[in-house]
């Protein structure tokens, strides 16, 4: 524990040197006047993020089987209160997930809640890659970029088109990886039953509840969705109303691809500045600009880091023995 928070330590003074570095070289008071741009407006764009933890409780609720039934508020309530552990601490998902689950479980058992979870989040996962690779190869199609970037782009979408395959080997295969592993851990061989248990839900869930997949599936394509929708909204408030939709499309998916490669940095604090003026100013749109919308989106993001704070902190999930996550 010593060494994660460390870890977590280092990696965050690392950011936020990153950050000043950032700052210093493109000029602080050019992004000042971008920033006050946006103005008011920062309330609809936390109302944004808000909306994108709403869709993807929606799709939580979706993957929960009768006989249980997970309400959309506490779901929305635990996937703000895991994003947040998520955010500060290196191990990203690896704590967040499993918190959203326990957050639930006086309402929907542990383990129904965390085999929904997992199934929702196959289907984020496989959309977000999508979403990656679909970007990567507008932004060669459409704009001129250094032979790296376009490595970096057959990269992701070879990349892409390998998790899918996985994705149906298991499928088809159903190999029981994780309890097959806790049985062969002797600390951990007791778990290995419920595990196993687990892992064929998750691999029949299609076959038993294939008429919710559209509407999980819609609900995940909602989240990118409003996640474009806010870069498009900021570009327009510093200043680029002709900006084409497809640049915002573009810079979500850069987004996303951020989050995946720098989620042990807690709240990517420098390199989604760094990473997005890098962006920008690869589309023409100068590297101020990308610094100016990093900075809205980790004011978004703060919002609801520190609402899921304070949620987890009236839940006593950090104050009571039993409850710890």
């Amino acid at each position: 524990m010593r060494k994660l928070n460390a870890t977590g330590v280092l990696t965050a003074l690392a950011g936020l040197a990153l950050l000043a570095w950032v700052i210093s070289r493109v000029g602080a008071a050019e992004i000042a006047a971008d920033l006050a741009q946006v103005g008011w407006v920062l309330v609809v764009i936390i109302a944004i993020g808000g909306g994108r933890f709403l869709l993807r409780a929606l799709a939580w609720q979706f993957c929960v089987d009768a006989p249980h039934r997970l309400r959309l508020g506490d779901a929305f309530t635990a996937a703000v209160c895991g994003d947040a552990l998520g955010n500060l601490t290196p191990l990203g998902p690896i704590v967040g997930e499993p918190a959203k689950a326990a957050f639930v479980r006086r309402r929907v058992p542990l383990g129904a809640a965390a085999t929904a979870l997992a199934i929702e989040n196959v289907f984020y996962t496989l959309s977000a890659a999508a979403m990656i690779a679909s970007g990567m190869v507008a932004l060669v199609f459409f704009f001129r970029v250094p032979p790296s970037v376009r490595s970096i782009s057959e990269a992701a979408v070879i990349a892409t088109l390998a998790l899918f395959a996985v994705a149906l080997w298991f499928l088809w295969r159903q190999p029981a990886i994780l309890s097959r592993a806790l049985g062969a851990t002797p600390k951990l061989a007791r778990h290995a039953n419920r595990m196993r248990i687990a892992e064929q839900q998750i691999y029949s869930f299609a076959a038993r509840s294939g008429s919710r997949i559209p509407a999980i599936v819609a609900a995940e394509v909602g989240f990118h969705a409003l996640g474009v929708a806010e870069i498009y909204l900021t570009l327009r408030l510093l200043g680029y109303a002709s900006v084409p939709f497809l640049t915002s499309f573009i810079l979500e998916t850069a987004n996303r691809l951020i989050q995946v490669v720098f989620k042990v940095v807690p709240l990517r604090l420098g390199v989604d500045e760094a990473a997005t003026a890098w962006f920008t100013d690869l589309l023409g749109l100068g590297p101020t600009t990308g610094v100016a919308l990093a900075i809205v989106r980790k004011v978004r993001v703060l919002f609801w880091t520190t609402a899921g704070g304070l949620l987890l902190i009236r839940e006593g999930l950090f104050t009571h023995p039993d409850k710890q996550v």
